[in-house]
């Protein structure tokens, strides 16, 4: 698997061919997994008999800015992937250079950040305590296949370069700071 992604991730793709995966992918992300959250994170709510915890307008007004900063997130890292790498965020059409700019310097992995802020939010609107669960369980599984596939195939890919830079920034939790003139 390692040498199928390792070349997989070797092909630069076109720009016109980039752009029609990212919205594919848009679609997917955008509007299938949310409303699979919420529609699952319902029926699980009524399968266990979990109240909603639903406080208009707190929740549209909390859920919709955790919504807004995650798709904020995620449409800077796109553009970033996009432009700068010469790739997508989807494994199939990675990035051709190592990515260290901003947002890649706050944290390793700022499209993974804005996801989860994104459905952490659509939760939140929801107010579905399945949605919540179902939520975590994602945030869950999507780092740790960061941490256990992706990681290998970034240091196989980049080498020392991308140890240097996993050393000096951290996984997911944004460092503010970059440590330039402080």
């Amino acid at each position: 698997m390692r040498e199928r992604l390792l070349k997989q991730a070797s092909h630069e793709y076109s720009p016109k061919q980039r752009a029609a995966l990212l919205a594919a992918a848009g679609v997917v992300f955008l509007v299938i997994l949310p409303w699979a959250l919420v529609r699952l994170g319902g029926r699980l709510d009524r399968a266990l008999d979990w109240p909603a915890l639903r406080y208009p307008p707190v929740n549209a007004i909390a859920g919709g800015l955790l919504v807004l900063a995650g798709w904020l997130l995620g449409v800077w890292t796109n553009y970033v992937q996009f432009t700068l790498g010469r790739g997508t965020p989807v494994p199939v059409m990675a990035t051709q250079k190592l990515l260290i700019c901003p947002p890649y310097s706050y944290c390793r992995n700022p499209m993974a950040l804005g996801a989860i802020v994104a459905y952490l939010g659509v939760s939140v609107i929801a107010g579905s305590p399945g949605a919540g669960l179902l939520w975590l369980l994602g945030a869950v599984a999507l780092l740790t296949y960061i941490r256990l596939v992706e990681e290998k195939e970034m240091v196989a890919r980049f080498g020392e370069e991308y140890q240097a830079y996993r050393r000096g920034v951290p996984f997911i939790i944004p460092r503010l700071r970059t440590g330039r003139g402080t």
